[in-house]
């Protein structure tokens, strides 16, 4: 259940920016590489899982088995075109309604906070000019717990010195609303409601809230 909410808790990918069509990109890349097709379909099971596992699918949709130092080779080389696609990104590439609704936020005195597992995170906040928007950052690099797991927004609560229970977690993916739920922190799901039911409120994208502090 949502109470008073004294911090907002922001999930990176399909909250405030949509990487996931470089990701695809990458590892569509790295397939025809070793010689197979990578599609779109493919690229649904690799939604909230880490760079490692993704590999692994990856693998086991070519019919490939390497070994483990060929498949560090692999991921290096996926994230390398990955930082390259995600270096070209500028402010036209926020979700609708995210950075208008980290201010109005920032205005009524609501602490905000990155809570990602991409490693990635300030190198995107910087091209997007959003970093400013934030008064903490916890990403892959701070964390080592993947959620559902709630180590990521808990980090997010102590950064900015405000209990769970005060917290709402925005998320897209079902893992982040269940870590959400798990820290004591309400969770509000953007997407749908068949993959987020177990949110607190679920909505299409940020810019609804906008329209509603408007």
């Amino acid at each position: 259940m949502i109470r008073e909410m004294r911090a907002a808790i922001f999930d990176l990918d399909g909250v405030i920016v949509d990487t996931a069509k470089y990701h695809y990109l990458a590892w569509k890349r790295l397939a025809r590489e070793y010689g197979f097709d990578f599609t779109e379909l493919d690229n649904e099971r690799l939604k909230g899982v880490s760079r490692m596992r993704s590999l692994e699918i990856l693998l086991e949709i070519g019919g490939l088995t390497l070994e483990e130092s060929e498949k560090e080779k692999m991921a290096a080389q996926k994230n390398e075109w990955y930082i390259d696609y995600i270096q070209r990104m500028d402010a036209s590439e926020i979700l609708p309604g995210a950075a208008e609704y980290l201010q109005a936020l920032r205005t009524k005195g609501v602490k905000t906070a990155l809570g990602s597992a991409s490693k990635n995170s300030p190198l995107i906040l910087e091209r997007l000019r959003i970093s400013n928007l934030f008064d903490a950052v916890i990403d892959g690099n701070k964390v080592s717990k993947a959620k559902p797991d709630p180590e990521v927004f808990l980090r997010a609560a102590e950064a900015l010195v405000i209990p769970p229970t005060s917290c709402v977690v925005f998320e897209d993916a079902e893992a982040g609303i269940q870590a959400a739920l798990r820290a004591g922190m309400g969770a509000v799901g953007i997407g749908s409601s068949s993959q987020l039911k177990e949110a607190d409120i679920i909505i299409s994208g940020l810019w609804q809230l906008v329209v509603l502090m408007g």
